[in-house]
C-alpha cells in the first residue's frame, strides 16, 4: 500500500472456528482468500452487546483485513479493499465521529482509485483529531497520485459496486463533526476545605454545567461555601473509602461527562475554552489533564507534572476502587487507546505543598489507610508504590524505600510495566530513596535501567548527578548535570519534576562551582537560571550569596536580584535577608526581614529571623521584644524562647517572666538551667557548681555570639560556666581556644593552648592552634615549627601538613 495506516497489529495465527475471536477466525479467512466469511464476521461484531466491545470487534476485523491486503493474491486485492471500505463505511454510517475508522475507510478507497472520496474522509479524520498518526501524510499522498491522475484497473464487480462506497463516504464525512451540546458535570470530595474551596469552585463555575459536591463531614463552612456557588450538596458519612465517596459523587451526576476535582486543584483559567470544547470529542472516552503538583513551600518555584486523567463520559461502569489513591482507568476500555487523549487543559493542584500538607496531618492519615489496605489483602504494586510515597513525604526514608523497592519486584517482569501510568514515578522515587539510604552504587545502576525503559527520563539523570556529587566525584557530578541542561525537562506522561532538565541542574552546577571556589562562573550560571527562570527562586539565595562571597555591595546584591525576579515577593526578601545577614551585614538583613513581615504580619520566621538580625546589632531588648510575639503554639516558640532570654539576659534586663515561660514554649530543661543560671548573675547570684551536660552546645553558641557582639561584660559573668557543664579540662581549652580564634581573640585563644601543653601533654589540636595563631599575627617562622611539632606528634595530619604548604608558599613568594 502507498499509504501508512496506525501500526496495524500482526495478524494473529488461528483457525476460523467460532470458538476463536473474530479477528483471528478474520486472518484465518483471508488467508484463505474466504473474502464472503470475512464479511460475514462484521455480522456477528454488530451483534456484540456492549458499545465499546462492539467497536473493538469491528476496528480489529478492519484492521485483520488492510493488515492481510500484502497477504492476498492479486486478483483478489480489490475485492478486498472494497469490503474493508465497505464495511467501515457501514460503522461509520451508525457512528461518523470516528477518526481511526475515517482514517481505515479513507485508505481503502485511495487504493481503488477512489481519490475524491478518500480525501474527504481523510479531512474529517482531521478536523476531528490533528494528532492521528500518518493521517497528514495520507493527505499529501492522495493529492499527488490526483494530480498524476493515475486511476488502478478494477474488476467490473468492484466497479459496479464502488459509486455506492463513495456516495457513503460522502455522506459520512460530513457528518463527522464534533457533538454539540453536551453537558459537563464538576464532581468533588470535601471535608473542611473552607480555605481552598472557594478559588477551586470560582475558576470552574462558568465551564461547567452542575457542580455536585459529596461533603464527608466537614465542621468548618465548607458546605455552605459550596452551595453559594450554586452546587448540589450531598453530605454522606466518612467510610474510610475515597473510592465509595467520589462514587457517590458519580451517582448524582446528571452531566454526559464527569471531571473531578479537588479542593485544593484549580483550573488554570485561559484554559477553560478547551475544555469544554472536549464535551464534543465524543470518540474518546476519557481525556488526561496536565496537573502542576506544586511542592515544597509557597513560592519557591518547585514542581512535578503529569498526565491526571480527570474527565470521563458518564457511564455506570466508569467508577473507582480503592480506599486511597483510587483509581479508575482500569474500568475503561481496553485495547482502545484512541479512547484516551491527552490534552493541553491544566490544572494546578496546591495540596503537596508544605504548609498545607503539614497542617492537615495527609502522610499519616495516608498511611493508616493504605496499611489498612495491604492487611486486607490488596497489595498490589500500585498500592506499594503509594505507601512507599507516603512513607517518604512523612520522612520515614527507610519505610519508603522497602515499599518501593517491594513494588519494583513485583512489577519489573510485567511485560505492560511502561504503560502504568504510575511506573515512571515508581522508578524515580526508587532511585531517589536508594540515594537518600546510602546506597548510592544501586542508585546510579536503577536510574540506569529506568532510562531503558523510559528515555529521556531526566529525572533520573539528575538522581545519578546528585549521586556523583555525594561521593566526591564532582568533575562526574558536573558532567551529568549538564547532561541534564541538554537533555531539557522530562515530558509531563513521566511525572517529571519541573527543572530537572533547566534550573535545577542549573543551581546545582553552580553550587558545585561555588564549593570549588569559582565564584564568579556559579554567579554566571546563577543568573543566567535567573533571566530565564524568573519565577524559580531556588537560585536567589545561592546568587546571593555568590556575589556576597565575591565582595559584592549588599545594595548591589539586593538590586541585581530585584531587577531579575518576576516578582520582589516575600520569599525573595526573606532569601536576600538569610544571605545578607549569613554575610555580616545584620543592618541590611534587618531591612529585607522588615520588608517580609511588611507583607506577612504573622511570619514567624521573618520575626525571628528579624530578632537575630538585631541580636547581631547588638540591639538586645528590641531582639527579646520581637521574639516574645512568637505565639507559643508556633513550631519556632522553643527558638523564640532562645533567642528572647539571651537578649534579655546579655542586656541584664529583668528576665522573670520570660523564664517561667519559657518551659511552656518547649524551650529544653537543660538549655532553660542554664540560662536562669545566667541571669542570676546579673544581681548578686553565683553559677550553681555543675550544670547539665546537654547545655554545652548552647553554651559555646551564646559565648561565640557574645564575642561577636562585644558584650564583654555579659561574656565575663556566662564564661566560667564552661568548667561546670562536665567538659573534660581539655575539651573545655580546645573549645575556648577555637572560638577566640575564629573571633580574632588572638591572645585568648594562645593562653588556652599553651595551658594545654603545659599543664597537660601537647597534642595535635593545641599545636595546630598555636600555628594558626602565629601565623595570623604575621610569625610565619613559629608557625611553621608549630605545625611541624603536630605533623610528628600525629604523622598525616591535614590540616597540619596543609598549613606547612600554605607558609612554605608564602615563604617563597
Amino acid at each position: 500500500m502507498a499509504l501508512r495506516l496506525i501500526d496495524l497489529p500482526e495478524p494473529e495465527p488461528g483457525d476460523s472456528r467460532p470458538g476463536r475471536p473474530l479477528h483471528a477466525r478474520a486472518a484465518a479467512c483471508l488467508r484463505g482468500g474466504d473474502l464472503a466469511g470475512y464479511r460475514k464476521l462484521f455480522t456477528e461484531a454488530a451483534a456484540v452487546e456492549h458499545a465499546q466491545e462492539r467497536y473493538l470487534a469491528r476496528r480489529r476485523l478492519i484492521e485483520a483485513g488492510l493488515g492481510a491486503a500484502a497477504g492476498v493474491r492479486p486478483n483478489l486485492l480489490a475485492q478486498l479493499f472494497l469490503a474493508v471500505a465497505e464495511k467501515a463505511l457501514e460503522v461509520l454510517e451508525e457512528e461518523a465521529r470516528e477518526p481511526l475508522l475515517l482514517n481505515y475507510a479513507g485508505v481503502a478507497l485511495y487504493e481503488l482509485g477512489a481519490l475524491g472520496p478518500a480525501r474527504a474522509l481523510f479531512e474529517a479524520a482531521l478536523r476531528l483529531d490533528q494528532d492521528l498518526p500518518h493521517l497528514r501524510r495520507n493527505l499529501d499522498e492522495t493529492g499527488r497520485r490526483a494530480r498524476r491522475r493515475s486511476r488502478p484497473a478494477l474488476p467490473a464487480r468492484v466497479s459496479a459496486a464502488l459509486p455506492g462506497a463513495e456516495r457513503a463516504a460522502e455522506r459520512v464525512a460530513g457528518r463527522a463533526r464534533p457533538a454539540e451540546g453536551l453537558t459537563l458535570s464538576l464532581c468533588m470530595i470535601v471535608k473542611d476545605e473552607e480555605e481552598m474551596l472557594p478559588r477551586s469552585l470560582a475558576a470552574v463555575r462558568d465551564v461547567v454545567d452542575e457542580l455536585i459536591v459529596v461533603d464527608t463531614g466537614s465542621s468548618d463552612r465548607t458546605v455552605e461555601i459550596a452551595r453559594e456557588f450554586g452546587a448540589k450538596v450531598i453530605e454522606r458519612e466518612w467510610t474510610g473509602s475515597f473510592a465509595d465517596a467520589r462514587n457517590a459523587s458519580f451517582d448524582a451526576a446528571g452531566g454526559d461527562w464527569i471531571m473531578y476535582l479537588d479542593a485544593d486543584e484549580v483550573l488554570v483559567a485561559e484554559d477553560a475554552p478547551l475544555l469544554r470544547e472536549l464535551t464534543g470529542r465524543v470518540w474518546r472516552e476519557a481525556f488526561y489533564l496536565v496537573e502542576t503538583n506544586h511542592t515544597g513551600d509557597i513560592e519557591d518555584g518547585m514542581a512535578v507534572t503529569h498526565n491526571a486523567l480527570r474527565v470521563f463520559r458518564n457511564r455506570p461502569e466508569y467508577r473507582f476502587e480503592g480506599r486511597i489513591h483510587e483509581q479508575i482507568a482500569h474500568r475503561l476500555p481496553a485495547g482502545q487507546p484512541e479512547r484516551l487523549e491527552p490534552t493541553r487543559v491544566r490544572v494546578e493542584h496546591y495540596g503537596y505543598l508544605g504548609a498545607v500538607r503539614d497542617s492537615k496531618e495527609k502522610s499519616r492519615r495516608n498511611i493508616e489507610l493504605l496499611q489498612r489496605q495491604v492487611e486486607e489483602g490488596a497489595a498490589t504494586p500500585f498500592l506499594r508504590f503509594n505507601l512507599g510515597s507516603e512513607h517518604a513525604a512523612a520522612g520515614d526514608a527507610p519505610a519508603a524505600l522497602r515499599e518501593f523497592e517491594a513494588a519494583w519486584k513485583e512489577l519489573r517482569e510485567d511485560p505492560e510495566l511502561a504503560s502504568y501510568g504510575y511506573t515512571p514515578s515508581l522508578m524515580g522515587r526508587l532511585v531517589r530513596a536508594l540515594r537518600i539510604n546510602g546506597r548510592l552504587d544501586d542508585a546510579v545502576g536503577q536510574a540506569e535501567e529506568g532510562l531503558e525503559i523510559f528515555p529521556g527520563y531526566t529525572d533520573l539523570v539528575l538522581e545519578q548527578a546528585t549521586a556523583a556529587r555525594q561521593r566526591g566525584e564532582r568533575d562526574q557530578a558536573a558532567a551529568l548535570y549538564e547532561r541534564c541542561l541538554e537533555m531539557g525537562d522530562a515530558p509531563s506522561r513521566y511525572s517529571a519534576t519541573v527543572g530537572s532538565g533547566s534550573y535545577l541542574a542549573l543551581v546545582a552546577l553552580a553550587e558545585l562551582r561555588a564549593g570549588r571556589g569559582e565564584l564568579e562562573e556559579a554567579e554566571r550560571l546563577l543568573a543566567r537560571c535567573l533571566d530565564a527562570h524568573p519565577g524559580f527562586l531556588g537560585s536567589v539565595l545561592p546568587l546571593a550569596t555568590a556575589m556576597l562571597r565575591r565582595g559584592a555591595d549588599p545594595d548591589a546584591v539586593v538590586g541585581r536580584v530585584e531587577e531579575r525576579v518576576s516578582e520582589v515577593s516575600p520569599s525573595v526578601r526573606f532569601m536576600l535577608g538569610t544571605a545578607l545577614y549569613e554575610a555580616g551585614n545584620a543592618s541590611a538583613a534587618e531591612e529585607q526581614f522588615r520588608g517580609v513581615l511588611s507583607r506577612q504580619p504573622e511570619s514567624d520566621p521573618a520575626r525571628l529571623a528579624l530578632a537575630e538580625a538585631l541580636l547581631s546589632q547588638s540591639r538586645l531588648e528590641d531582639a527579646a521584644a520581637l521574639a516574645s510575639e512568637v505565639p507559643d503554639g508556633s513550631p519556632l516558640a522553643p527558638a523564640a524562647a532562645r533567642t528572647e532570654l539571651f537578649g534579655l539576659v546579655a542586656a541584664a534586663s529583668p528576665a522573670g517572666e520570660a523564664l517561667s515561660r519559657a518551659g511552656a514554649r518547649g524551650l529544653p530543661a537543660a538549655e532553660l538551667d542554664l540560662l536562669g543560671a545566667w541571669d542570676a548573675t546579673s544581681g548578686d547570684g553565683a553559677l550553681p557548681p555543675s550544670l547539665p551536660a546537654e547545655s554545652a552546645p548552647l553554651l559555646m553558641t551564646m559565648l561565640e555570639a557574645l564575642l561577636r557582639i562585644e558584650a564583654f561584660e555579659a561574656f565575663e559573668r556566662l564564661v566560667p560556666a564552661v568548667d561546670r557543664v562536665g567538659l573534660g579540662w581539655r575539651s573545655r581549652r580546645e573549645l575556648l581556644g577555637s572560638m577566640y580564634l575564629r573571633r580574632g581573640f588572638l591572645e585568648s585563644a594562645a593562653d588556652e593552648w599553651i595551658a594545654v601543653c603545659q599543664d597537660g601533654a601537647p597534642d595535635g589540636d593545641a599545636l595546630v592552634g598555636l600555628a594558626k595563631v602565629a601565623a595570623a599575627r604575621g610569625m610565619a617562622d613559629d608557625a611553621l615549627v608549630f605545625a611541624q611539632e603536630a605533623v610528628t606528634l600525629e604523622p598525616g595530619r591535614p590540616d597540619a601538613a596543609g598549613l606547612m604548604s600554605q607558609l612554605a608558599g608564602a615563604a617563597s613568594s
